[in-house]
């Protein structure tokens, strides 16, 4: 039976920016931070509780318990701990690793070799937070941010770090801060009711994308209403079979190259866990397009899709993206059993399309 309600949880990320935010209003106040708010990346206010708060004139040490919700991963209950020191940069935050967060050790991750495995988006949240509050202090102090976990170094293996290239520890990472509680039953039920509503109002084009990420850059070039998104997740398969099923006219399909290289190898489901980036296909692709033996070997050994979009790009092999979105896009028409018209559009990173590719469109 379907659990009802399922409860949000707050990401490593979200930990670490309430507790450097608990640390830096003890400092300012010289009190002791029981709960804080933090803003998200959409804006949104979120509460924490404050699992422990010391400080002393220019410093402090606080702590969150991470809480994963009804969506528990193996980080959920761990403590996220952060010591926060003022330092003579002013107005200059400086965020680090320290006991129990990972080390970068491949490529591919976006992250720099050797530096701590702190995603871009937690770092940005720390800062924005920070910077929230710390206005006066920041004209003549910099903050300094060192994360750790204690637990971290037991953690690390029970997660795809050491796969991917992540050494002793885990990584502090959320793309909304929030912790979405997954379940397969829920997910495509608001899948479902999502198609159903645009089907409702008259509209039969459809963005499908991979996440809130891909939907915000989807949103610059294709102009729709709302209800016109929908965020299949790792759910591509079910999602474009649904769209058959209910006579849509068109789908984009919109996505960065992780899950577009599994959705171009024939995945219907996603998810890390359920699949992993098949780089044997990826290399017959660059070799399809060209490539040198020595490209396709780097890529045979590649540590994740970035890191074989990287390569690509650094060698420049033309065709290779074109050949992915194809590929995707031949497989999503064919899981629609041919009755949806699909463009397919692969991202960067930044939001700069890399390849666009369609099937059935007239």
């Amino acid at each position: 039976m379907e659990k009802k309600g399922l409860k949000t949880g707050y990401t490593t990320g979200s930990s670490a920016t309430a507790a450097a935010k608990a640390g830096l209003l003890a400092v300012i106040n010289q009190r002791e931070q029981k709960d804080v708010q933090i803003r998200l990346p959409r804006g949104d206010m979120m509460g924490i509780h404050v699992h422990s708060c010391s400080f002393e004139s220019g410093k402090a040490r606080c702590s969150v318990i991470k809480d994963g919700g009804d969506d528990p991963d193996v980080t959920h209950g761990a403590e996220i701990i952060v010591d926060l020191a003022l330092t003579d940069k002013s107005g200059k935050i400086e965020i680090g690793g320290g006991e129990g967060v990972g080390i970068v050790t491949k490529p591919g991750l976006g992250l720099e070799i050797n530096g701590p495995a702190i995603n871009p988006v937690p770092k940005k949240m720390i800062d924005e937070n920070l910077r929230e509050i710390g206005g006066e202090i920041l004209k003549k102090s910099g903050v300094n941010v060192i994360i750790s976990v204690p637990k971290g170094r037991e953690l690390g293996p029970k997660t795809d770090n050491p796969r991917i290239g992540i050494a002793g520890g885990i990584s502090i990472l959320g793309t909304s801060g929030i912790v979405v509680p997954f379940s397969t039953a829920s997910y495509a039920a608001s899948i479902r009711q999502n198609i159903d509503v645009a089907v409702a109002v008259g509209d039969d084009t459809l963005v499908l994308t991979t996440g809130g990420r891909s939907e915000e850059y989807a949103r610059k070039i294709v102009e729709l209403p709302d209800h016109c998104f929908v965020q299949m997740g790792d759910f591509s398969g079910y999602t474009i079979q649904q769209c058959g099923k209910k006579n849509i006219g068109m789908a984009y399909v919109v996505g960065f190259i992780g899950k577009l290289a599994k959705m171009a190898a024939g995945v219907k489901q996603t998810h890390v866990k359920g699949s992993k980036v098949d780089m044997a296909f990826l290399a017959g692709l660059a070799e399809k397009a060209g490539a040198g033996a020595g490209t396709i070997e780097k890529i045979k050994k590649a540590n994740t899709a970035r890191h074989v979009s990287e390569i690509v790009r650094e060698d420049a092999v033309d065709g290779f993206f074109e050949l992915v979105a194809g590929e995707a896009c031949r497989h999503m028409r064919s899981h629609s059993e041919q009755r949806v018209p699909i463009e397919v559009i692969l991202f960067d990173f930044d939001g700069n399309i890399m390849a666009r590719r369609s099937e059935g469109i007239l």
